[in-house]
């Protein structure tokens, strides 16, 4: 099996996945059409801070915590019926979460 570069994950990634700016993103949480999606771990939150309006899902624990199953879906802090932005600190994370 051969492994793909990061680089290569991420351009294939990108293909198939929406991507918008940051003032489209502020424009969605303005007008409450989606749930902002921290995907950064909270070492990171605790060293640069919190985005206002954003949940924080780490990227290690997504999956889990967007299975409808889950106890953590059913607390309610997200909206089903909006669109799902998810950030990172560069783009890389989120194109691959996604992607996932």
């Amino acid at each position: 099996m051969t492994i793909k570069s990061l680089k290569t994950l991420v351009n294939e990634a990108s293909k198939e996945i929406k991507t918008i700016s940051a003032d489209e993103a502020f424009k969605m949480v303005e007008s409450q059409e989606c749930n902002l999606i921290d995907i950064r771990e909270i070492k990171e939150l605790e060293k640069t801070g919190r985005v206002e309006n954003s949940v924080n899902i780490s990227r290690g624990m997504l999956e889990i915590f967007l299975d409808p199953n889950s106890v953590y879906f059913q607390e309610g802090k997200l909206d089903q019926n909006k669109e799902m932005v998810l950030f990172c600190a560069g783009g890389v994370r989120s194109a691959l979460a996604v992607k996932a």
